[in-house]
């Protein structure tokens, strides 16, 4: 992956979280887990997995069920036995875990099942006071609803969720000072957390939740998108420091982040260790891997159905082995200049997770033997040069001078292949070799295979992630800064009618620009631009723009380049 980015350094000793730890809220290690629906609501649905959850060193779990509907399943009588059971098992098994504040239950006639309950601020609050005090401090942190605008009326506004935040927060502060409220928002949707904020959710949370599963999808797929990942916290500071300063520093957490095992047990392994890597890197709190065990939402688990372990339970065991409850992070280094490493001070001394940064295997040479650990098995090998592929590896018996190289680092930015934050356009334009300057797209260089027309290169337009763009987020992200974007394109030989839309971030969602285009002929390349007044590119869906065809048009025309200028 090119580009460049800056991690959030400030998230790494962030002083709200320790000042929250004084105000007696127990720290999470970031190794967290949840569950889905059927796994999570009772004593009896966590016995099926949480038992292995702890053999592995896991210590913070999302929550317990406390659905309104649970507790109040008639309208002011309240039902604790099964929560209490929930909660007393998990204390058995020294789990810290928060609440998850959501729910309509059947009696409450105002509001249709799924929707925020708006029309009924008294009963919510009500039900959010009541919980508070029976939880009587056993609970600090409160997440107000699962990713809104998810599971929300069709026409409910961010008005309406923050009409039910900032009633959870006054509710939970009333009964708990101390106790803490999550502003959450579905993937990485940074747009909608802001117009929360400005519709009234301002000053009303303690920390941020969000799910981008799509964001770490890129990575499972090797598609180069570490930048994109490794900008999620830093975006959200910057728009908290825009919008709310007083909360610009609050914790982030992921109260679910997964992926699905039908991409292949190795890929979700692979993808968990990046994930928890890079979260820690850029000072995620807490990552509450979505799940456990194998239930209603599809095989994420880390067990299957029938719990038996994945290789991903294994590398998440290792990670906690070596990383160590509360891992802190030195820096980062360039192996052979151009692969990833990271380094954290582990249990037992310095760890480098490393991979490589362009999907081809490659040969690494240290000078002396190290220790390296396969996380998805758990053997340990020891060699003085490894094969480093695109599945991490933790190397212990770091050289000495590789940890002096990651900590110098620490505060610079990380290098992918150029610094483009003052850069005026970037570009990309496809041929025998891919060449990206501060634009990507969703399949990476590494993968993109030249399509040759015209006695030219070019990208077809159906090419797996070809349409789909990602600008460096140093280049942009976030601001919303007038732009161009120019894209040079061609029918195909046998002049087919082809033709496409541009669909963007702005700071009201996707949007499209303008209307549809029609490619015009295969004469000749044919230059389109559109002019954006309003982007806001936050990537999160993991990505920033598409070239957006109907039906098999995509397979009919050519890109030659693309490329986003700043006006």
């Amino acid at each position: 992956m090119k580009g460049l980015f800056f991690l959030a350094l400030a998230a790494l000793t962030d002083p709200l979280a320790s000042a929250a730890e004084k105000a007696g809220v127990p720290q999470l290690s970031p190794f967290g887990i949840g569950s889905c629906y059927i796994n999570g609501r009772s004593m009896e649905d966590n016995a099926r997995w949480v038992p292995q959850m702890e053999e592995i060193g896991l210590t913070a779990l999302r929550t317990p069920h406390t659905d309104w509907g649970a507790v109040e399943p008639e309208e002011g009588k309240w039902a604790w036995e099964a929560l209490d059971k929930q909660m007393k098992y998990l204390d058995e098994h020294k789990f810290v875990y928060g609440a998850l504040l959501i729910g309509t239950p059947g009696w409450n006639k105002k509001d249709a099942p799924g929707s925020l309950p708006v029309n009924n601020l008294s009963g919510w609050s009500n039900y959010v006071t009541e919980l508070t005090k029976h939880l009587n401090g056993r609970v600090k942190r409160f997440e107000v609803w699962n990713e809104p605008p998810n599971f929300t009326g069709k026409d409910q506004t961010p008005e309406d969720y923050a009409k039910l935040v900032a009633a959870s927060y006054k509710a939970v502060k009333a009964v708990d000072p101390n106790a803490l409220v999550g502003l959450a928002a579905k993937s990485a949707h940074i747009n909608y957390l802001e117009q929360v904020i400005k519709a009234g959710a301002k000053d009303h949370f303690d920390y941020i939740v969000l799910h981008p599963y799509e964001i770490l999808d890129g990575l499972a797929e090797d598609n180069g998108s570490e930048a994109v990942f490794l900008n999620i916290v830093p975006t959200v500071r910057k728009m908290l420091a825009a919008q709310n300063p007083a909360k610009a520093k609050v914790p982030v957490i992921f109260t679910e982040l997964g992926i699905d095992a039908k991409k292949g047990n190795e890929r979700q392994a692979a993808g968990l260790v990046k994930a928890y890597t890079l979260g820690i890197a850029q000072g995620v709190e807490c990552i509450q891997w979505f799940e456990g065990r194998d239930g209603d939402s599809g095989p994420m688990g880390l067990l299957d159905g029938d719990g038996k372990p994945r290789p991903a339970y294994t590398a998440l065991g290792q990670m906690i082995k070596h990383l160590g409850q509360h891992p802190s992070y030195l820096g980062w280094l360039l192996l052979k200049d151009k692969h990833y490493g990271f380094v954290f001070k582990g249990a037992a001394g310095p760890v480098l997770v490393s991979w490589v940064s362009n999907g081809k295997p490659d040969t690494i040479g240290f000078g002396k033997e190290m220790q390296v650990v396969d996380p998805l098995t758990g053997k340990f090998s020891a060699a003085k040069s490894i094969e480093l592929t695109t599945t991490p590896v933790l190397l212990l018996g770091v050289p000495d001078e590789l940890v002096t190289k990651a900590k110098a680092n620490l505060r610079k930015p990380f290098p992918w292949g150029g610094d483009f934050t003052n850069a005026k356009s970037v570009s990309i334009s496809f041929g025998e070799k891919t060449e990206e300057k501060g634009l990507h797209t969703r399949s990476g260089s590494a993968l993109a295979e030249a399509v040759v027309a015209y006695g030219g290169s070019a990208r077809a337009g159906n090419t797996p992630g070809g349409s789909v763009f990602i600008v460096d987020p140093n280049f942009l992200s976030y601001t919303s800064t007038p732009i161009e974007i120019t894209a040079v394109v061609r029918r195909n030989e046998a002049n087919d009618n082809a033709g496409f839309k541009l669909v963007y971030e702005s700071t009201k969602g996707f949007e499209t620009a303008g209307g549809w285009y029609t490619v015009p002929d295969n004469k000749e390349w044919h230059t389109v631009k559109w002019q954006i007044d309003n982007p806001q590119f936050v990537s999160y869906w993991g990505y920033n723009f598409i070239l957006e065809s109907d039906g098999n048009q995509y397979n009919k025309y050519f890109i030659q380049s693309v490329t986003v200028t700043k006006r």
